[in-house]
């Protein structure tokens, strides 16, 4: 499983990036991509590295497909290949550390 978090900034505008971020988050719905919406980017899951990079570059493309010149996109990548974990395993292994599990 990989784990992948990206944020795709229009360079341009100076406030109202929502309907931007919408148009990403319709196409990882199209691709049946289960993703996590947060304040400061998207996390998404993937079975292989591949179809993540086909993704993100989507994602990049929908920003100049919209008009804009600059695109500026940010990438994290967890790859773990020695044990499945989903994204919120990582999230569950935390919180079980903060209440002193």
């Amino acid at each position: 499983m990989v784990i992948v978090e990206l944020s795709v900034v229009p360079m341009g505008i100076d406030h109202g990036f929502s309907r931007y971020v919408a148009k990403v988050v319709k196409l990882l719905e199209e691709k049946g991509v289960k993703y996590q919406l947060t304040p400061m980017g998207t996390v998404i899951e993937t079975e292989e590295l591949g179809e993540a990079f086909k993704i993100i570059e989507e994602a990049h493309e929908i920003m100049f497909k919209e008009g804009f010149n600059r695109v500026y996109t940010v990438v994290k990548i967890d790859d773990r290949r020695d044990v499945n974990r989903r994204m919120e395993d990582k999230v569950n292994s935390v919180m079980e550390k903060v209440r002193g599990g």
